[in-house]
């Protein structure tokens, strides 16, 4: 079973960030939010931040996860579960697949 476990390439993983930044960004306009207010929300020192998870660099840091989801009006589990898809694949894969 762990066998059949896949391994990001580095293509591969840049392309999931790059996904999950899409993914971040729609989730931020569907609030109505400019990435300047999204980072208010949050309290972050610099706004561009917010471009660089979007466009598929960095990560959002996982202290701050909570804040993050209630910013974007996600319920939290949820948010979390697409964030560990995208940032951590291999454990994704053993928490959530062929779980039902």
């Amino acid at each position: 079973m762990l066998a059949e476990l896949h391994k990001s390439t580095p293509e591969e993983a840049k392309e999931q960030r790059a996904t999950l930044g899409l993914w971040l960004k729609s989730l931020r306009e569907a609030k109505g939010l400019s990435q300047r207010d999204l980072a208010d929300l949050l309290s972050l020192d610099y706004y561009t931040f917010i471009s660089q998870l979007e466009n598929g660099r960095g990560k959002i840091p996982s202290h701050r996860y909570g804040e993050w989801a209630e910013a974007l009006g996600q319920e939290p589990r949820s948010f979390v579960r697409e964030l560990l898809r995208y940032y951590e694949p291999l454990t994704y894969q053993i928490l959530f697949e062929d779980a039902g």
